[in-house]
């Protein structure tokens, strides 16, 4: 060997060999490659001679090893993305799989359980120390125009997590950038549709509603593997220049709605009073009616009878009538009777006066 040392002094490279120099003899490489050849020609079958079956074993063995590699587990929690010389070819769910081993097919697996959140309008300013729990507003976003010209502020989040692995991460390239700038989009849309003052009082929840929906629609469109599971207002209100003048006119509002409630009241009251009133003076106005009628008809009747009993015995009814009204004329008056010897002399007497007082 080119580093056995022929000389008296029996040292190789490392310092020494049998003479003199007490060291160790190097290792024989030649050696250790034999060795090598012997053990594989005795795995291989047909003993030393390497045959074309020993070959064929080798190259089974090493294709046999390959097919395996191929078999891949996707926990619960995950999807697999199976990748075809580098293309998205396929999608599979939790379980045991198998593809085309490396480099023909590659898989990931990433995570589409996570609930990613993202904010609109506003930002976290820290997460410890003193600012722990702040926010920054984001005029440029949270700033929108609504249905009728007006400005509002709206903060609100989006909660999503991946529906498809593959289509997130081979349809779009910037995902939280995708879904932050279509969720402006989609708010800045429904508001644009709202009057102001719906958008700050009753039209809260149906906000939400809607761009959740245009939200997902949108995201549908581009492809994007992404499901919306919430969409949250952290408020909406006015800009904070003009949150005083808007407060006067809520103030404003208000006492026009408590005036218009008890105009309302009052009307509610005054209204059926008057109703009922007016219906008892028209009761009360058929039942005149009624009694004239009755009244008119009944003497109507008295005198058609009066008047065929005339027919029958003009005298004697006419001195009915004379003693009736007679009757009905001195009813009424204070009455003196004196005897017929008086002989047509009647002497001043206060006979009434002295009646009365006898009374």
């Amino acid at each position: 060997m080119p580093w056995d040392n022929k000389g008296s002094g029996g040292g190789g490279p490392w310092g020494g060999g049998n003479g003199g120099g007490g060291g160790q003899r190097p290792p024989d490489i030649e050696e250790m490659i034999r060795k090598s050849q012997d053990r594989v020609k005795e795995m291989i079958p047909g003993g030393g001679s390497f045959s074309a079956k020993g070959f064929i074993f080798i190259i089974g063995v090493v294709l046999l090893l390959w097919l395996a590699s191929g078999f891949y587990r996707v926990q619960p929690n995950q999807q697999g993305v199976v990748l075809t010389f580098g293309k998205w070819t396929n999608t599979t769910e939790a379980g045991l799989h198998w593809h085309m081993p490396y480099p023909i097919e590659t898989v990931m697996t990433p995570e589409v359980s996570t609930i990613h959140q993202i904010s609109i309008g506003f930002r976290g300013a820290g997460s410890g120390g003193s600012n722990q729990g702040q926010t920054k507003s984001i005029t440029t976003e949270s700033l929108m125009l609504t249905g009728d010209q007006n400005i509002i502020d709206i903060n609100l989040t989006v909660q999503w997590k991946i529906r498809d692995a593959g289509e997130f991460l081979f349809n779009i390239r910037d995902q939280e950038a995708t879904v932050r700038i279509a969720a402006e989009s989609a708010v800045r849309e429904i508001v644009g549709r709202t009057l102001f003052d719906q958008a700050v009082s009753t039209g809260r929840d149906e906000i939400q509603i809607k761009v959740l929906f245009l939200l997902q629609e949108l995201l549908d469109q581009y492809k994007a593997g992404v499901l919306i599971t919430e969409i949250q207002l952290q408020s909406i209100q006015p800009p904070q220049a003009v949150i005083d003048a808007f407060d006067d006119v809520q103030r404003s509002l208000q006492d026009k709605d408590r005036a218009r409630n008890e105009a309302e009241k009052y009307r509610n009251d005054a209204i059926p009073r008057a109703r009922g009133d007016a219906l008892r003076v028209v009761q009360a106005a058929e039942a005149y009616k009624e009694s004239l009628e009755n009244k008119a008809t009944g003497e109507a009747d008295r005198f058609l009878s009066v008047f065929r009993e005339y027919k029958q015995n003009p005298e004697v009814t006419k001195r009915r009538m004379y003693i009736e009204t007679m009757q009905k004329v001195l009813k009424n008056t204070d009455k003196v009777i004196l005897g017929a010897e008086q002989g047509g002399v009647v002497p001043y007497l206060p006979l009434d006066q002295l009646r009365k007082n006898s009374q």
